[in-house]
């Protein structure tokens, strides 16, 4: 039995930019186990898989697997599946509805003169700000001293909009550029509150890479240990909603333009909107471009 795919860079507009992703189309029929496997198979950092929706007012049910489990949401899997379909479709829709073990998530498919080049989506739950890590345990996650983090603006906490993520500022670029996954620290710091994982970011961007606002990096548990994702969208939107949380202003709309993936060599964008509404956060959104990449099909021996 066959089954189409589709490979897309995501959070780029350059080819072997920003984060790959596997698109696995027409995915009814497959069960989790060899669903699983074939994420296991692309050895992306996601791949999803189209299926039919349990309600005909939504477009798709997406599921998303790691090489190692199914999670309940992701940033680029959304943003790349919603590109893959909008690119598919006879007339492109001006947005898609998916649902996904996280809730419904709305994605807005961006287009330049009529040609489709990215999506933008909204996180599927409201902010949570979750358990606060001492300085020196986020420092020793990242190879750095206590010195390096920043903790001004907040301490390094655990903070969610539909997968959770430790937030830790960095004092300096330099210190981004310098962390290294430390694997006893990642196993003395998690799992905590269903987080496994670390996005780091500085406010210290040179000259040379702006005008983005913030550099970021992630680091998380891959296939063979410790990892960096090049563009991580979960990850983003729940750092653009803590950090619009923290900011003063109570009403508008709050947006950032993030660099993530530059020292691993894919450079990534992602563009995030935040809307307050008297000092709440309302909703948040993270977007970007994708491109194309590869096309084929997989051979399976039998249903699941």
């Amino acid at each position: 039995m066959q089954r189409r795919y589709i490979t897309v860079d995501v959070f780029t507009d350059s080819a072997f930019g920003g984060n790959p992703l596997a698109v696995v189309l027409d995915a009814g029929g497959l069960s989790s186990v060899q669903m699983q496997a074939i994420a296991t198979e692309f050895n992306y950092s996601e791949t999803t898989f189209v299926l039919p929706p349990q309600d005909s007012a939504n477009d798709a049910q997406v599921r998303i697997f790691t090489v190692r489990s199914e999670i309940p949401f992701a940033g680029h899997p959304n943003v790349g599946t919603a590109f893959v379909l909008a690119t598919l479709a006879a007339k492109p829709p001006a947005r898609l509805r998916f649902e996904e073990k996280a809730g419904l998530v709305p994605v807005e498919i961006l287009s330049e003169q009529g040609r489709v080049t990215g999506a933008e989506l909204t996180a599927p739950q409201p902010l949570q700000r979750l358990s606060r890590v001492d300085v020196e345990q986020a420092a020793a996650c990242l190879s750095l001293s206590a010195s390096d983090v920043k903790t001004d603006r907040h301490p390094p906490q655990i903070v969610s909009v539909g997968l959770p993520f430790l937030m830790v500022e960095l004092a300096s670029r330099d210190a981004l550029k310098r962390a290294r996954a430390d694997a006893g620290a990642f196993a003395r710091t998690f799992p905590c509150d269903g987080s496994d994982a670390v996005y780091f970011y500085t406010r210290d961007v040179p000259a040379s890479e702006q005008p983005l606002d913030l550099q970021a990096r992630m680091f998380h548990p891959g296939s063979s240990g410790l990892s960096e994702d090049p563009a991580t969208g979960s990850a983003t939107a729940a750092a653009a909603a803590f950090l619009a949380d923290l900011d003063e202003r109570r009403d508008g709309e709050l947006r950032l333009g993030i660099g993530q993936g530059v020292d691993m060599g894919r450079p990534s964008l992602l563009l995030t909107r935040v809307r307050k509404q008297g000092g709440t956060v309302a909703s948040v959104h993270v977007g970007g471009g994708c491109v194309k990449m590869m096309e084929g099909t997989l051979e399976l021996e039998g249903e699941g």
